[in-house]
């Protein structure tokens, strides 16, 4: 049986559609619907693994590092326990370790290669619907997203979804196996700009930062998260150069979906 937990999520939802078809497919989440099961992170007690052969993982969501640790350290224990054979992990990318957000992912990485589990670490870059939230034009057409001359590696949600299915459905080809999975071709802002028909004007990292602490949407460690997001974007360190091998299109077995077509369409659903 696989089991594949944050079924609801931006990407878990993606995944699930893909093997809805299957009758050996448990989906997990936190307000399971009927024929879904409860697994909490923040809940040791729902985490239960029995009869699940493969895990898929699919990280537990933006939290401080302590949070996010203490979830996946219950969720591969609860797993040990219960005799799951093979745990897929969507970690994020290696060329992502400025972000703030990176110390959480390796951790988990290092918890897995010290487990009794056979396992996979899928090391997603960042996604392109990503940036329809990050560098969305403003009223004005302009895209004020402070990303400097940087690009952005950025991937299509949906291409990561295939590639968690094609692995997680036959994970003994790829066991103790961590692919980096990253767009070919780097985004700037001037392709956003010209994608949306508008103009980049970016701003500073103050004026950003002001920006999304006087908007009041962001919890205190966001703000960090987001700039260090920028800061990696405008520094050169995301557009896919230093990655190494890119399994991406090997796993897709095609050339991976338009990452700016991708930007665009979420920028749509926006709207």
């Amino acid at each position: 049986m696989l089991m594949i937990t944050g079924a609801t999520g931006a990407l878990g939802t993606l995944v699930t559609a893909r093997v809805a078809d299957r009758d050996d497919v448990v989906l997990a989440t936190r307000h399971p619907a009927p024929g879904e099961r409860r697994v909490d992170f923040d809940d040791p007690a729902s985490l239960d693994f029995t009869g699940v052969d493969t895990l898929l993982m699919i990280s537990a969501g933006a939290a401080e590092d302590d949070t996010v640790i203490a979830r996946h350290e219950a969720a591969i224990s609860a797993a040990e326990k219960a005799g799951v054979r093979h745990l897929v992990y969507t970690s994020l990318s290696g060329d992502g370790d400025h972000l703030t957000y990176a110390l959480a992912h390796r951790w988990t990485e290092r918890r897995l290669r010290a487990s009794a589990l056979r396992w996979t670490v899928l090391r997603n870059g960042l996604y392109a619907e990503f940036l329809a939230a990050i560098a969305a034009p403003g009223p004005d057409g302009t895209i004020a997203a402070p990303l400097g001359r940087g690009r952005l590696a950025a991937v299509a949600r949906e291409d990561l979804a295939e590639v968690a299915v094609r692995v997680a459905t036959a994970p003994d080809a790829h066991a103790g196996r961590t692919y980096e999975l990253v767009g070919e071709d780097g985004l700037g802002g001037a392709d956003l700009a010209a994608a949306t028909g508008g103009s980049y004007e970016p701003g500073t990292f103050e004026e950003t930062r002001a920006a999304i602490a006087g908007a009041g949407q962001a919890l205190p460690f966001q703000v960090p998260m987001l700039l260090s997001t920028y800061s990696a974007i405008a520094g050169g360190f995301l557009d896919g150069t230093s990655v190494g091998d890119n399994a991406l299109r090997a796993l897709l077995g095609r050339a991976p979906r338009s990452a700016v077509e991708a930007y665009a369409r979420a920028l749509s659903g926006r709207r």
